[in-house]
């Protein structure tokens, strides 16, 4: 994992991103991804995250990061758009 973190620290760097926006971008992927473990329950995440969840709560404020956004992840696709698997069909009682 140190090798991923170093290579995209360095990628991070060579193309000029700022610190401060590295450091957001940083918390706001982290926080959706244990918030999407725990399918958005603050209490949950804030437990395995350290914090009390009224901190949680204001730091997806300052960073924008909204519950809809968050849940829009864990919701299934409309059955337009999920794979159809077709299974062969037995047929019983026929004779």
């Amino acid at each position: 994992m140190k090798r991923v973190l170093d290579d995209l620290v360095t990628q991070m760097h060579s193309s000029g991103i700022r610190y401060e926006d590295a450091v957001r971008e940083f918390k706001k992927q982290y926080l959706r991804e244990v918030l999407v473990a725990h399918r958005g329950n603050q209490c949950k995440a804030s437990k395995e995250l350290g914090m009390h969840r009224n901190t949680l709560s204001r730091t997806m404020a300052e960073l924008e990061l909204s519950l809809t956004e968050v849940r829009a992840c864990l919701k299934r696709p409309p059955r337009s758009e999920r794979p159809v698997y077709s299974a062969p069909r037995q047929v019983f009682g026929r004779g």
